[in-house]
């Protein structure tokens, strides 16, 4: 098998390269996904995804999207589609290996039979919470449930009965029967099933009875062949209960499994149940907020998955967690964006500006380049007026030192336009507040002309007061103050998101569609709103310009 040297490596990929070698499985290499449709998928899963992904496209192998469907009190067929939805976005296919661990319902009920023949399941009447007292602790052994040694035909029996509802949910579960001393609480006859009384998105109320996930996994992973199956870190203690259940049913070609670091970033919680408490008490605006960590709410804000998948592979994959600085992230974007994205004028909080010997009524139509680090982006023709908005920021009547924006008496350049020269402040007679300013122009100093080679040490974005077209803009700071991960300890960030409704854009603008993404000069990156129309253009910000983790970088390299 040839392997596709494209592909970072990690030591995932030597343990494969190893197995290869020593023709385990036949030198097939087939891995899986297997998200719970029990919420959307955020950033830490994208890091799975291309992992899963990316490793079977190295070996030239195969990759199953598997959905661990095994709590139906919990799960939707929305989310199944949106994790569709979302692998396809981020550039995967699973062909036709797309599957649920609710197929094998009937084959998992049948392996549970055979444990119990075996004598290596039992039926038991404890309550939850007698289960967890009888478990023991890290320093103190479980004891042995009183229901541990029921006969073989009296076991058949209950969880046949079991299947068919004759009992009330909680009031009796099927475990594996291991050791009760075992170091390893997971191994501590853990529950293979559970009566559940809950309808499921596909099976509906043909079952009442439902297999744990650590049960459910690793025969849904010999069932379909796979070779290595990769998880996070937090299944590592689970991994001989994995061994166990596969040996137990003397399976022969088992999966493998490996563990590896999840994605842990700061300012970002990556707890599916806090996230969706966000969603169901309406902190957000859905799950699909761009100010939410999931894949639909970076694709709503504006990331492209080619950013997201350079972020996975610059990040790598490690067996020991971390913390990565989500500047990181955001760096990514910046960089994809750089080439492609093209740069318009906006101006967020307007601030008018009178040119007073421009001529009235007239209409200029300046050159601007589409973007300078693509020249085949091309240029674009935007108008100039007597009448524009600059940024309030952009002007002060007191200035401090090296203030090289617009001031009584200052020079700046109007980007892609002309030097203009403040003259006059209009103030707001009741509030004092400044209203308009009123400059001159030197006609001789338009870009691109033989005499506009007079510098200046400002330049300022700007908009045509005639022409500008009205917008929405909704400016982005992370959800979370904290910068751990908890599901508990983070600090919500009540100024998450700031509305600005009183923006002005190029005329250019009128006709974006969902979707495209812009620099707006000075500003930033942006992207049209899903919810954006021709009357109503609504941009949410991607990210800013300022790249703190590039500048880091460059420290510490020089």
């Amino acid at each position: 098998m040839t392997t596709n040297p494209g592909v970072a490596s990690n030591f995932i990929h030597d343990i494969i390269n190893e197995d290869l070698k020593n023709n385990k499985h036949d030198s097939r290499v087939h891995t899986r996904f297997p998200p719970e449709p029990n919420g959307y998928l955020h950033i830490g899963h994208a890091k799975s995804i291309c992992l899963n992904f990316g490793t079977a496209a190295k070996y030239e192998g195969l990759c199953n999207l598997r959905f661990d469907d095994t709590n139906p009190s919990k799960e939707d067929v929305e989310y199944v589609d949106s994790i569709k939805e979302d692998v396809k976005w981020l550039g995967f296919d699973w062909d036709d290996r797309m599957f649920y661990a609710s197929d094998y319902f009937a084959k998992l009920y049948g392996y549970a039979v055979q444990l119990i023949k075996s004598g290596k399941a039992y039926v038991c009447d404890l309550d939850a919470q007698s289960i967890r007292e009888y478990r023991g602790t890290l320093t103190e052994p479980g004891k042995e449930s009183p229901y541990r040694n029921r006969s073989v035909e009296e076991n058949l029996d209950l969880f046949e009965r079991m299947r068919q509802g004759e009992f009330a949910d909680g009031s009796r579960v099927l475990r594996a029967k291991i050791d009760m001393a075992s170091p390893n609480l997971n191994m501590r006859d853990p529950v293979l099933y559970r009566i559940l009384r809950a309808n499921h998105h596909r099976t509906g109320d043909a079952w009442c009875i439902y297999p744990m996930y650590d049960y459910a996994h690793p025969i849904s992973d010999a069932i379909e062949g796979i070779t290595h199956s990769i998880c996070t870190l937090e299944f590592e203690a689970h991994r001989p209960l994995y061994d166990w259940v596969l040996e137990a049913l003397e399976i022969e070609d088992r999966p493998q499994q490996i563990e590896f670091a999840r994605l842990n970033l700061t300012n970002t919680v990556m707890s599916k149940r806090h996230l969706r408490t966000l969603v169901e008490e309406g902190q957000v605006n859905g799950w699909d907020d761009p100010r939410m960590p999931t894949i639909s709410g970076l694709r709503r804000r504006g990331y492209t998955p080619e950013a997201i998948r350079d972020f996975c592979e610059r990040i790598g994959i490690s067996k020991s967690n971390s913390t990565v600085d989500v500047a990181l992230l955001e760096h990514c974007i910046r960089e994809d964006l750089n080439s492609r994205a093209a740069r318009v004028m906006a101006v967020l909080r307007p601030l008018k500006l009178v040119i007073t010997n421009y001529p009235e009524n007239t209409v200029e139509e300046l050159e601007a380049e589409n973007n300078p680090e693509n020249p085949d982006m091309g240029k674009r023709s935007i108008p100039f007026s007597r009448v524009i908005y600059i940024e309030q920021e952009d002007f002060m009547e007191n200035p401090p030192k090296k203030f090289f924006r617009l001031a009584p008496g200052q020079e700046v350049r109007l980007k892609h336009a002309y030097i203009i020269k403040c003259e006059q402040v209009i103030k707001d007679e009741v509030s004092g507040e400044v209203k308009e300013i009123h400059c001159t122009y030197d006609p001789d100093t338009k870009s691109g002309g033989i005499a506009s080679g007079r510098k200046v040490k400002g330049t300022l974005h700007w908009v045509c007061a005639e022409r500008a077209v009205d917008a929405e803009v909704h400016l982005y700071d992370y959800l979370f103050k904290d910068d751990a991960d908890s599901e508990e300890g983070a600090l919500f960030n009540p100024d998450s998101l700031e509305i600005l409704t009183a923006c002005k854009v190029e005329p250019g603008l009128l006709d974006t569609v969902a979707g495209t993404r812009y620099q707006f000069l000075r500003q930033g990156y942006f992207c049209t709103d899903l919810d954006s129309t021709r009357s109503k253009l609504i941009f949410n910000r991607i990210v800013g310009l300022r790249d703190s983790w590039a500048k880091n970088q460059n420290k510490s390299n020089g």
